[in-house]
């Protein structure tokens, strides 16, 4: 908890100057309440309420639980920007208390909030853009993004974070000058989905595969899962050329992945071909693995949030409120994925909600 206070208590309280409570204490309930499964402000404080002792005990409130109304307040005056600059201070020390490593493979990738929509405007949610740390499994960073221009808050999220020595993998909407030359200024490299709407590099690409020459290649086959079976096969290129007469930055190397899926009891479908666009060479094995672990934030983030979190069905939309309730989850994520109870996620939020004993425990995680 002292490494808590610390860095969140530098946060500017957006409040009076008479608050009854301070504003890291009414953040350190709300984040316990979250970890125990509250879904909204009213939630914390009824969670706050039933657990008032520990509470009490353990922060030192001399006005009891703060209200519905106070949780909500602060959340929807707090500057987002400042509160997402604290929470990456704290999963950095987070991270390098429990000897964790955030580098490796870091996936961008863009999330609606589908609740977050103000009446008879349920077509344009707030959207979100998210970094994850593929290998430690750890949400880095977020933004709102400007416009709901999954791009721009992509590359703003670039200028937030220290990348040094990272592979940026993304889906072929970030496959763009502007984002190759920024994740290059960071000293990370990229591994970029292209896609037919790059048509001249796309078609370069693609003639360069068909000609002869050096190429690695690897195959990877995955055993028959969820009544289907699927042959991944990367084949990588070194090429500077291309990149060069197409004024894209950075380009080192080429690579296609060609799947081939077959439905339990089905015909085989058709082979699926996708390039990229690689600014390190890496041999196919390696290929196949980064660009595999990109979908870890889909499944390891994106889908959490929405059926563990309930992130989805949350219908906070005032002000600055939605977008600090992200950040708020993704704190909590973090913290009970890495706490090291060998039970589910969901039983581990039902748990810290049961048990104040466990709650601690996984409060006391974050040291």
């Amino acid at each position: 908890m002292g490494k808590f206070q610390k860095v969140f208590r530098k946060l500017r309280d957006p409040r009076a100057a008479n608050a009854r409570h301070e504003l890291w204490q009414v953040l350190f309930i709300g984040l316990a309440a979250v970890l125990g499964g509250a879904k909204s402000c009213s939630e914390m404080a009824l969670f706050g309420r039933s657990k008032e002792d520990l509470f009490c005990e353990i922060l030192g409130l001399e006005h009891g639980i703060p209200s519905h109304d106070t949780f909500s307040r602060v959340f929807r005056l707090l500057d987002p920007d400042a509160f997402e600059k604290a929470f990456q201070r704290f999963m950095a020390a987070f991270a390098k208390a429990n000897r964790i490593n955030l580098s490796g493979v870091l996936a961008i990738d863009g999330k609606a909030l589908r609740g977050a929509y103000e009446r008879g405007k349920a077509a344009t949610p707030l959207h979100m853009v998210n970094v994850f740390a593929a290998e430690a499994r750890m949400a880095l960073a977020s933004c709102k993004a400007p416009g709901r221009n999954e791009a721009k808050g992509a590359l703003r999220l670039l200028g937030m974070l220290s990348i040094e020595g990272s592979i940026v993998t993304t889906d072929a909407l970030h496959c763009s000058r502007p984002f190759a030359a920024a994740v290059l200024a960071r000293k990370a490299n990229y591994a970029l989905a292209l896609k037919k709407n790059q048509g001249k590099l796309f078609d370069g690409v693609a003639r360069h595969f068909a000609r002869r020459g050096k190429r690695s290649n690897a195959v990877q086959r995955e055993t028959s899962a969820h009544d289907r079976r699927e042959t991944r096969r990367a084949t990588v290129i070194r090429d500077t050329k291309l990149g060069v007469a197409n004024n894209f930055p950075g380009v080192e190397a080429l690579a296609r992945i060609t799947s081939r899926r077959r439905l339990h009891g089905k015909r085989a479908e058709r082979p699926l071909v996708r390039y990229f666009l690689l600014s390190r060479y890496m041999p196919a094995k390696k290929v196949l693995r980064v660009l595999r672990s990109h979908w870890s934030i889909e499944n390891r983030l994106h889908w959490v949030l929405d059926v563990v979190m309930a992130e989805d069905a949350n219908r906070a939309r005032k002000d600055n409120a939605p977008e600090n309730l992200a950040i708020l989850r993704r704190l909590a994520l973090n913290i009970i994925r890495n706490h090291p109870a060998k039970t589910s996620l969901q039983q581990k939020i039902k748990r810290a909600g049961w048990e104040n004993t466990f709650l601690l425990d996984v409060l006391s995680h974050m040291r």
